[in-house]
């Protein structure tokens, strides 16, 4: 079960697990080829390193006398100033940590004074933000022009726009200096959702202009179960708190049946228990590990690697890559795909699977927490998406786009069945349990 730590260049920090070994179907076993960083990225090897260095000290924070105690509060603090920096924070933004991407926005939705303006190709986690409150749904247009010309059209009388800064379907990315400029103007703030595009380019709210930031430690190679909201202090301040409790107060009193509480401030008012100090640690190792290649090598690894996953699937007949725009400026390293016109091919679920099973290759299928924005694009059918990230080589795009071709061309070479609506192998004999936590091997295979 031991894997040896890699990078695909010596330029880019390493990831844990990268040479690891999976078992196929066959009986053989693969390195194994994970292109679902979208989802969740393995933890670089600086992160994993930080954590096992803070574990020994570990204690509660902000309000324990002991030394680990004031040593675990200044980590969490340090913490804060760190993707505060990373994330371009102006002097007045408040860092909060939160569990992830989704937690940060439905904070966010109980701060916000006004009306919510997003566009239907977000993931859910910014759609359904919302759901409490005012909030109006633009349809995006095949550009990105018609879609910056509707956004300007309905802004007015909103609160806040919140879109996404990459999408986690196209990887396409949204002009946001532009959209932060036109929300300005008709007295709107801008929230990004950040969690795809983090991982793979410069987030910085003051050079963009943004008012809030959102993102997911586990998108942003520090899976520790923590998230941060990022951004301007006045609504947050004034919002309930999202996390009622210890640390969240200054002073609760008792009168009868009446309870008065003095709320802190942000970030602690939105902070209540004991907050993931070692989440919030992974968080800053994985920004100081990024940050001396965010802006340079990061991006020029990833765009030659998708140009070459792109070449390479364009070249397979019944294969169709999904995108929003005919205009889009910039796209990140993830890439969706149909096998057969019209989805008239292989179930994308099946294709996972032998992509999993038979070449150890992990992939994403179904609608990706984007159901309208697949309705619009599949007519609501399930794609496969493949995510690169700072792992992937060559080989491992070769690899994908040979399989891809392997599938179209003769179908998978082992027989699968739909279980609980996924297709899974079958018999499937390969070892789900390697680490004897229980007794539950999959019902769909043959055991161990």
């Amino acid at each position: 079960m031991t894997a040896v730590l890699t990078a695909p260049t010596a330029a880019l920090p390493a990831t844990v697990g990268a040479d690891l070994e999976v078992p196929l179907v066959d009986g053989r076993r693969v390195r194994h080829v994970d292109l679902d960083a979208a989802a969740s990225a393995p933890p670089l090897q600086a992160v994993a390193d930080h954590v096992v260095e803070v574990l020994p000290y570990y204690a509660s924070v902000h309000r324990g006398a002991g030394y680990t105690s004031r040593v675990c509060t200044s980590l969490l603090e340090s913490a804060r100033e760190t993707v505060g920096r990373f994330l371009g924070a102006r002097e007045d933004d408040v860092v909060v940590f939160t569990r992830n991407t989704t937690d940060a926005l439905a904070l966010l939705a109980r701060a916000v004074p006004g009306p919510v303006l997003t566009l239907d190709l977000e993931h859910h986690a910014t759609l359904l933000a919302w759901r409490h409150t005012e909030h109006r749904v633009v349809t995006a247009g095949d550009t990105v022009a018609a879609t910056l010309d509707a956004l300007r059209e309905h802004v007015g009388g909103h609160a806040l726009v919140a879109v996404t800064g990459a999408s986690n379907v196209t990887g396409e990315t949204l002009p946001l200096r532009e959209i932060a400029d036109l929300a300005h103007a008709a007295g709107a703030r801008v929230a990004v959702d950040a969690a795809q595009l983090a991982p793979h380019r410069r987030v910085d709210l003051a050079a963009l202009g943004v008012d809030y930031v959102a993102l997911s430690g586990h998108k942003l190679y520090a899976p520790y179960g923590a998230g941060v909201l990022v951004g301007r202090r006045d609504w947050l301040d004034a919002a309930p708190a999202h996390l009622a409790g210890g640390g969240a107060v200054r002073a609760v009193s008792v009168t009868g049946d009446v309870t008065g509480t003095d709320w802190l401030p942000a970030p602690q008012r939105h902070e209540g228990g004991t907050p993931n100090m070692l989440g919030a640690a992974a968080l800053a190792a994985a920004c100081r590990a990024l940050e001396p290649v965010i802006d340079t090598v990061l991006p020029e690894h990833e765009r030659e690697l998708a140009e070459r996953l792109r070449r390479g699937l364009a070249g397979i007949p019944g294969v169709r890559t999904l995108d929003a725009f005919s205009d889009a400026p910039d796209r990140v390293a993830v890439v969706t795909l149909e096998v057969g016109p019209d989805g008239g091919g292989l179930p994308a679920g099946l294709v996972a699977a032998a992509l999993s099973a038979e070449h150890g290759i992990g992939v994403r299928d179904g609608r990706f927490c984007a159901h309208p924005l697949l309705a619009r694009l599949t007519g609501g059918r399930d794609a496969v998406r493949a995510s690169l990230g700072l792992a992937t080589t060559a080989e491992d795009v070769d690899r994908f786009v040979a399989a891809i071709a392997t599938i179209v061309a003769h179908g998978p070479a082992w027989t699968y069945a739909l279980r609980d609506g996924r297709w899974v192998p079958t018999p499937d004999p390969r070892d789900l349990d390697p680490f004897r936590l229980g007794d539950h091997a999959d019902p769909a295979g043959c055991g161990r």
